[in-house]
């Protein structure tokens, strides 16, 4: 007994005991991680991001570097993630035409599949938002009542109240998001492109970015009042008040005058 005791307290003990731990946790892992499915997709994975690297290679390194580490006529892409290419990349603002205040969305340069290799491949050169899958973007799974709220405090700013767009400063402008795919808008969130700011899973959560997309969804069903007037709130109702409203009573006065004299 006393010699067991010794060994329990030898000063080797801790290390033998920690070695044992790591063995264990290698072995629990080995049994119980996927194989073949796992092994396939880093596969494919391998394959995309080896394509996006010649699709970068021969569209995006004169101005992102070779490496993406970016130059003095764009930033570097290191960490920017998967996300960000997928948007950019989707929405036709990149490759840019011309420079500008800001990128413009225009028909897309790339189809489907060369966007996915080219946003593997960037992923590949720094951890970033990844792309969302189809139930993060499902707006039937979304509060529209707290997307609403959400929209209104973080985005009604520069977007208008309904997602119709406005101008910003220098030239610059804040889209409409009636036309945009929700997951371009998730997207937009997750990566703050152009002058918007990001939002990361601390400020709106995965739940909350996919009630704004719920919110702007319902934005695109048809005005229950009939004429929306664009859609662009006090301007466009001020100006038909003003139109209208002014011109028929100027109207009724010039009347008024004629019929009394």
């Amino acid at each position: 007994m006393k010699a067991l005791a010794a060994r329990r307290h030898h000063r080797h003990a801790p290390v033998v005991l920690l070695l044992l731990a790591l063995l264990a946790t290698g072995a629990l892992y080995a049994v119980l991680a996927p194989t073949s499915a796992d092994a396939a997709d880093s596969a494919a994975s391998a394959n995309d991001i080896e394509a996006g690297d010649k699709l970068f290679q021969a569209n995006c390194a004169t101005c992102h570097g070779p490496t993406g580490e970016g130059t003095g006529s764009a930033p570097s892409l290191i960490g920017v993630g998967a996300a960000s290419v997928d948007f950019q990349v989707g929405t036709g603002r990149m490759p840019m035409a011309i420079s500008g205040p800001q990128a413009e969305a225009k028909p897309v340069q790339f189809n489907a599949e060369q966007t996915a290799q080219l946003a593997a491949y960037v992923a590949s050169l720094g951890a970033g938002p990844g792309i969302p899958v189809a139930d993060q973007v499902d707006p039937s799974k979304g509060d529209v009542a707290n997307g609403m709220a959400l929209f209104r405090t973080n985005c009604a700013m520069c977007h208008n109240a309904v997602g119709a767009g406005g101008a910003l400063s220098e030239g610059k402008y804040a889209p409409s998001l009636l036309e945009t795919t929700n997951t371009h808008i998730y997207e937009a969130m997750a990566t703050g492109p152009q002058s918007m700011p990001v939002f990361s899973d601390a400020n709106l959560t995965s739940e909350e970015k996919r009630d704004v997309i719920a919110y702007i969804d319902a934005q695109r069903e048809p005005s229950p009042g009939g004429i929306n007037l664009g859609s662009l709130g006090p301007v466009s109702e001020g100006l038909w008040v003003w139109v209208v409203g002014i011109g028929l009573l100027i109207g009724a006065t010039v009347w008024i005058g004629a019929k009394s004299s």
